[in-house]
């Protein structure tokens, strides 16, 4: 349609006009292709595709800014000890530096919220912004140094904290504390080299508990447990290639994180965000990409709503007689795009209107609540929108399809309200044709027109809604740029989709931090730091190669970052402790036995120390106890039993050794075992004619009951099964 016009155009203009219109033809020409419905064949190159990656992962270091433990406590809001105290607060946007007060903290501001802090034992007064913070934790400094040299990036000399604007509620004082650590480095992928922009050492937020709606504005509650955490964050330069390559960068950053062994481990330790563009579309930042394999979906679903909204735009104008937009944004025009603005917003006015009364008889039990509960339904005209806004369509893999209606409705549902209704979805949901009918008529709608109902109180449906005409007039232009989220569905992204969640901060958010002090990087710290680097994943496994480990216990040593403890044990040396053997030793790692000696003590098996461990598995390979003295011994050492600080190690060992004849737990000698099987087997000749090998389990238990429990049960399964193959013989 817009290439018609443009044509139709050039027929009757002048010959400067046609030039011009000549251009823009030629521009047409090179339209943007690929089928939005199929979203994952689409051409990330043909389109220009462009992609970053930033990686936040929580370091596993005390608070940034406080000297509290970083530690999580894993209540629910019905859940949080009522003896934690709760602080009530409203937040503003500030002006930064710069004297300008950044958009998104803007947009935060009008929301009309109010927050309520849940303070745990590891917040203080510096988590609630009443005590200036303390200097930058060392050790979470250090690590993140040792990052950057592992990305061979280069540090800065001084590390000037930061204040970052953030007015959602998720930080007491208004702002993230950042600080930049080094710039400049470098990631190997699979797929080719991609660039590391900055690394910078930066404070979490508070995590959201809950949301609560009333008639005057939202209540968000938040815990502190989280608030001052610190995090590495590291932004790639747009060299991602392919949405598979996002994947693949993400999942080599992560891996690198992790060699470092500072890092927090477990779900949401870790979070991607994704910045995508296409040359017909612009930058957009996607939060909430956990889980890896999701990324491509992501990614290429983003892919074709900018393709989507770059060809509904052209849509728009054409209609409109306004100049088309160009298929790459580096050649849009700012005057075209005012005059373009201009006729938008004449198009589009903000005009709300109580429609209440229009459904006073509403068979939606929706509205009708709503209704009695004093909210308003409240409309806006959209001319020559009709047709335009959408209704929910799934493309070839299940993930909906980019319409217009779930970006008015992304924008309405930033103030608050759940939702709303527009016309091309109408009738439905309870809402009749007369009531669409009777709708349009108050409106005064042509039959190109369109219209969107939002029920919610008077002044957050207002709010809503002229949240709603500026996205609407927007659709006239290239899309945002926005902050967006994953639709995530009971812990798990529903399709892949995104919503928005405000608009892409400026540089006005960042200003000093004048309260803590500046940090100079000397020569010799880093140095020192590059001349320690932790070894890499791929060093790791082949310095367990020649362990004689299955592969299943190599990688499960190395995913659970147990290797460096393996090595100890084999080694030998672990407070005095002979080395012991590696398959045995892997065993013990693998089969969470600090867990089992941890087990109704009260403690976490984080505190059952190595030493005891080791000193039972030698123990126990050296026939000093059986197998199933192992724990209770191990745990009786470790509660009651010498120190391995203040005692030798073939002292504690003794000590155990008598421990374990006082317990029963020493082994009986080969004698006594094969003694007490040719007595059980004797004793029930008929049970072994009947099942064979099947009377292994019961004759077990008889011949340990013999023999009190002072018999390993290797050695005892091993008798029997050879006394019975002999029978059978």
């Amino acid at each position: 349609a817009a290439r018609c016009s443009v044509l139709a155009t050039m027929c009757t203009s002048s010959p400067a006009e046609s030039i011009e219109q000549g251009l823009l033809w030629r521009l047409m020409a090179m339209e943007p292709r690929g089928d939005v419905g199929n979203p994952q064949d689409l051409d990330p190159t043909a389109l220009g595709f462009m992609c970053g990656l930033e990686i936040h992962q929580q370091l596993a270091t005390g608070k940034l800014h406080s000297r509290m433990p970083s530690e999580l406590f894993d209540y629910g809001i019905e859940e949080v000890p009522d003896g934690w105290p709760r602080s009530r607060r409203r937040l503003r946007a500030s002006r930064g530096e710069a004297g300008q007060i950044d958009i998104a903290a803007r947009f935060e501001h009008r929301r009309n919220r109010s927050f309520v802090y849940v303070q745990p034992p590891n917040a203080g007064l510096i988590e609630m912004d009443e005590a200036p913070p303390l200097e930058h934790d060392g050790d979470a400094v250090d690590v993140v140094l040792t990052m950057a040299a592992m990305m061979d990036a280069k540090p800065v000399s001084a590390l000037q904290a930061m204040r970052k604007t953030v007015v959602d509620g998720s930080n007491t004082s208004g702002f993230q504390r950042t600080t930049l650590i080094a710039t400049d480095g470098v990631v190997d992928t699979p797929s080719g080299v991609v660039g590391v922009d900055v690394i910078c050492l930066e404070e979490d937020s508070a995590r959201k508990l809950d949301t609560q709606s009333s008639s005057s504005g939202e209540t968000v509650f938040y815990t502190l447990d989280r608030l001052g955490m610190p995090l590495v964050e590291v932004a790639t330069a747009p060299d991602v290639q392919t949405p598979e390559h996002a994947k693949e960068t993400a999942l080599t950053l992560g891996t690198l994180l992790r060699d470092t062994r500072r890092v927090r481990r477990g779900l949401g330790s870790i979070r991607q965000d994704l910045n995508v563009s296409i040359a017909c579309g612009d930058r957009v930042e996607i939060k909430g990409c956990q889980d890896l394999d999701w990324i491509p979906q992501i990614i290429s679903l983003e892919m074709g709503r900018q393709l989507h909204m770059y060809r509904l735009a052209n849509e728009l104008r054409s209609e409109a007689n306004l100049p088309p937009l160009p298929p790459n944004r580096d050649d849009d025009n700012i005057p075209v795009e005012n005059r373009v603005s201009v006729a938008a917003t004449s198009r589009l006015s903000l005009d709300i209107q109580d429609l209440s009364g229009c459904f006073a008889v509403c068979e939606s039990e929706m509205v009708r609540t709503s209704l009695s509960e004093g909210s308003r339904v409240q409309g806006v005209a959209l001319s020559g929108f009709a047709g335009k806004i959408g209704s929910k369509r799934l493309d070839n893999d299940g993930a909906q399809l980019p319409r217009l209606g779930r970006e008015l409705a992304s924008a309405a549902r930033l103030a608050g309200v759940a939702g709303i209704f527009h016309s091309d979805e109408l009738p439905a949901y309870g809402i009749s044709e007369t009531e669409v009918a009777e709708v349009r008529q108050t409106l005064s709608l042509e039959e190109p027109d369109a219209f969107v109902l939002c029920v919610a109180p008077a002044w957050q449906s207002e709010l809503a809604l002229e949240a709603v005409i500026e996205r609407a007039r927007g659709a006239y232009h290239r899309i945002p740029r926005e902050v967006r989220n994953v639709v995530i569905r009971k812990g798990q992204p529903a399709d892949g989709t995104t919503t928005a969640m405000r608009p892409l901060p400026g540089g006005a958010r960042m200003y000093p931090e004048t309260d803590i002090p500046i940090l100079k990087v000397s020569i010799e710290h880093w140095d020192g730091i590059r001349d320690n680097l932790p070894l890499s994943t791929e060093q790791r496994r082949e310095r367990l190669q020649n362990l004689e480990l299955s592969q299943n216990q190599m990688e499960a040593i190395l995913g659970s970052e147990m290797d460096d403890v393996l090595i100890m044990g084999v080694e030998g040396g672990l407070c005095g402790c002979p080395p012991v053997p590696a398959k045995a030793w892997a065993s013990a790692i693998l089969d969470n036995t600090r867990a089992d000696i941890a087990e109704g003590t009260g403690h976490d098996e984080s505190k059952v120390p190595w030493p005891v461990l080791t000193l039972a598995v030698h123990a126990r390979e050296e026939d000093i106890i059986t197998r199933e003295g192992l724990v209770p011994l191990a745990r009786r050492l470790w509660l009651e039993g010498p120190s391995s600080t203040d005692t030798e190690f073939e002292e504690r060992l003794e000590w155990f050794a008598q421990q374990s004849e006082e317990a029963g737990f020493a082994p009986a000698d080969t004698g006594s075992v094969e003694a007490a099987v040719e007595e059980v087997i004797s004793e029930n000749m008929d049970m072994i004619g009947e099942r064979g090998m099947g009377a292994m389990g019961p004759l077990m238990g008889a011949v340990m009951q013999k023999l009190g429990g002072s018999a390993d049960g290797k050695t005892v399964s091993e008798a029997l099964r050879r006394k019975i193959t002999e029978l059978g013989d």
